[in-house]
């Protein structure tokens, strides 16, 4: 009797299309686009399973670039496709591959929904702080100042806080990563591939055209140790080359302590699965603070929405008649004209 032979486990080559990669060199979208590539190898995800969707953007050109399925939409609108995938074919690993314009201006609507409803599917925000594409206007995460063809004499808007907006909107897996930092970036990518609900990563990505360095002091040698916070559950959160400082918390007043001075049981402890302390961390944005990297928050118990409609269907089928007639009508109807109700 012959035997069917184990296929041979897939390589992060095998998710590459054969399709040239057009972004600017030195563009962060091809470490994204690495890591991506190597997670979905990590977890042997067939590549008929899994799909990628995106709108508008230097980002949204990601579909191209993957051996798998792949839908390359118009602005904003990439949620939109995900609902009508999810809800056929649920079983599908569902990407999302949006941008700080086309994922939080036009398509804010679509997002904030997407995470309100917690579909399943993984949501990837590459934010640069400007429009890459149509050459570096003002972005819905451009910081105050920000000198722009768009606002030539410097930004006067306050931008979004991402992960923040996210929590807000109902999330179940928030986290903040960047792309000079591969092995980081490739651990957030694979928890969120693998968590049951809306996961939602904001990816620091360098600009080299239009907003170069934008993120340095959380990226750059000198500077990282004190600007980024690394989280990590279960651990205090401490920073500085060498941890000299961590941050403790005070009822629900955050501070930077120095870790000689403070004892470890004052220090603010990371915890993923409380999402009252994921609104404060999330906050943690200006000096003294560091910025926090890593998980933020993480909740796999809320269910999917997903699984509510189709208990809903379910439900609907076993109650429902056979009356179509009936059913089209609903409980109350009017009679117009001659007639009585």
């Amino acid at each position: 009797m012959n035997q069917l032979s184990t296929p041979p486990a897939l390589s992060a080559k095998d998710y590459a299309s054969d399709q040239e990669v057009r972004w600017c060199p030195g563009c962060g979208d091809y470490a994204i686009l690495k890591q991506v590539q190597t997670v979905l190898a990590e977890l042997q995800i067939p590549r008929e399973q899994v799909v990628f969707l995106s709108g508008i953007g230097c980002s949204s050109r990601f579909p191209y670039y993957m051996s798998t399925y792949g839908l390359h939409g118009i602005h904003g609108r990439a949620p939109a496709f995900a609902y009508g995938l999810k809800l056929t074919r649920p079983e599908l690993h569902v990407w999302i591959i949006t941008g700080d314009g086309d994922g939080l201006s036009i398509g804010t609507n679509h997002l904030l929904h997407l995470l309100r409803r917690n579909l399943d599917v993984t949501v990837v925000l590459f934010n640069n702080q400007v429009y890459g594409l149509t050459k570096g206007q003002l972005s819905p995460t451009s910081p105050p100042g920000q000198v722009t063809p768009s606002s030539p004499w410097g930004s006067v808007e306050f931008p979004f806080n991402p992960v923040l907006l996210a929590l807000s909107a109902g999330a179940t897996f928030v986290a903040r990563t960047l792309d000079r930092d591969l092995a980081h970036l490739r651990m957030v990518l694979a928890r969120a591939a693998q968590h049951r609900g809306a996961a939602f990563v904001e990816v620091y990505q360098n600009c080299p055209v239009f907003n170069d360095g934008a993120f340095a002091r959380f990226t750059e040698k000198e500077s990282k140790p004190w600007n980024a916070l690394f989280v990590e559950h279960g651990k205090p959160l401490r920073f500085g080359p060498n941890g000299e400082r961590a941050v403790r918390l005070r009822t629900t007043t955050p501070e930077v302590v120095s870790t000689e001075e403070a004892a470890p049981s004052e220090l603010w402890i990371h915890d993923e699965t409380d999402r009252a302390r994921a609104f404060l961390l999330a906050q943690l944005w200006d000096d003294p603070f560091p910025r926090p990297f890593g998980v933020l928050y993480a909740d796999p118990s809320k269910p999917t929405y997903e699984e509510l409609f189709f208990e809903q269907v379910q439900r609907a089928r076993q109650r429902t008649t056979a009356d179509l007639p009936a059913l089209l009508r609903g409980r109350n109807w009017w009679h117009i004209g001659n007639g009585e109700r």
